[in-house]
């Protein structure tokens, strides 16, 4: 007898084929369509480092063309001695200057010391020019600068709340320009110190304004405005910033948070505006003064301080924000450095970056009292006393 066997293939066997089959299916579609997605993605990402990269090198070279096209560098005549002033530095708008504790005719009454002691000629004072929107769009985004268009806005800028109510005209005339003339100073003064060994801007000195923001009487970015032409005129590519005004700079620390050819020593009131714990990741030095510090301190903070950033850093170029609002008896600096402690500050800083071979610009930044002016004045006239500078 003989058996013949015939497959039998029922409904479930038919379906477990299937469910083998579109399991196979399925995973198969998967791995391919993660191919297709890794690759999809590979290629937009390379397109977009791409067009990351051209965007970047697009803004690189229109900052130079901006740069190479200012007028804000010039031929200064050898008469003239490189310290830069401007009338137009002055605020003065219906009163509401005497709001904010800032002294706003404070760079006129420094140079008329200057001149009354016979420390320094009239004639002998250069006149900047003033930094056109081109200029300012060096470091400023087009969005920033439209929103000085708001007197409310410029008003939070420099904390006086009645600016506000003002036509944007008039804030523009009596507080933006003055702003912008000290702009061109701060930005001739790297000319001139790489011509001369230093410069003084008796103004300017906005540690607070970075490219996208303003504050704390802050408009614009002097300071980074300042170093990116020396980049690209003078042939610099280190600079040291020097920031001893009572206030952190946070405006400069943003602008440079990722930029190595800038080195930057802030030696602040961690108690005091602006409180930019962000910004304070940024500072290659940083030197933290409390509340009620007294001139022995103070100074001996600052020289070691300055003996570890010349071992760290060889700067070309010293930009030194000299706030003088260290003062005992400042409303807002809040720590108690003597006249006498202000003028061993500023020599040591000047002996510094003559022992360093750099360049120096001096800016004399904040400051909230009346003495400020008078000892500002004091502190120059001593630099000329030790030979630093040269009338």
């Amino acid at each position: 007898m003989t058996f013949r066997v015939t497959p039998v293939i029922t409904e479930s066997t038919r379906n477990l084929g299937k469910s083998t089959l579109y399991f196979f299916l399925t995973i198969a579609a998967i791995k391919a369509s993660h191919s297709l997605y890794r690759c999809i993605r590979s290629l937009t990402m390379s397109s977009s480092s791409s067009s990351t990269s051209n965007s970047t090198a697009d803004a690189s070279t229109l900052r130079r063309n901006r740069i190479l096209s200012s007028k804000l560098y010039f031929d200064v005549p050898l008469s003239k001695v490189p310290l830069i002033y401007s009338t137009a530095y002055d605020i003065s708008f219906l009163g509401m200057e005497k709001l904010h504790p800032f002294d706003s005719s404070k760079w006129g009454r420094i140079c008329r010391f200057l001149i009354v002691d016979g420390v320094l000629d009239k004639n002998s004072i250069i006149e900047p020019l003033e930094a056109s929107k081109d200029d300012l769009l060096v470091v400023h985004t087009e969005s920033y600068l439209s929103s000085l268009k708001s007197s409310a806005n410029v008003a939070m800028i420099i904390e006086v709340p009645p600016v506000a109510l003002l036509p944007n005209c008039l804030v523009q005339q009596k507080v933006l320009y003055p702003f912008r003339k000290q702009v061109g100073g701060t930005v001739l003064a790297a000319k001139l110190a790489k011509e001369r060994g230093w410069a003084i801007n008796v103004g300017g000195g906005f540690h607070h304004c970075c490219s996208e923001r303003g504050g704390g009487f802050c408009a614009y970015a002097d300071i980074s405005l300042c170093i990116h032409y020396a980049f690209n005129r003078l042939d610099i590519s280190k600079v040291m910033i020097i920031d001893l005004d009572a206030h952190q700079g946070n405006g400069h620390e943003r602008d440079f948070s990722n930029d190595r050819r800038v080195y930057i020593l802030d030696m602040y009131n961690p108690e005091i505006y602006p409180f930019d714990h962000e910004a304070r990741r940024y500072i290659d030095q940083k030197v933290e003064v409390v509340s009620g510090t007294t001139t022995d301190e103070y100074l001996v903070k600052l020289d070691e301080a300055l003996a570890v950033a010349g071992k760290m850093f060889d700067p070309e170029l010293v930009v030194f924000n000299a706030g003088t609002d260290i003062l005992d008896g400042d409303p807002l600096g809040r720590l108690k450095i003597s006249p006498d402690g202000i003028t061993s500050r500023d020599e040591k800083v000047f002996r510094f970056a003559r022992e360093k071979n750099a360049s120096l610009v001096m800016l004399t930044s904040g400051g909230y009292m009346k003495s400020s002016a008078r000892v500002i004045a004091d502190s120059i006239a001593n630099l000329s006393k030790q030979t630093l500078i040269n009338f």
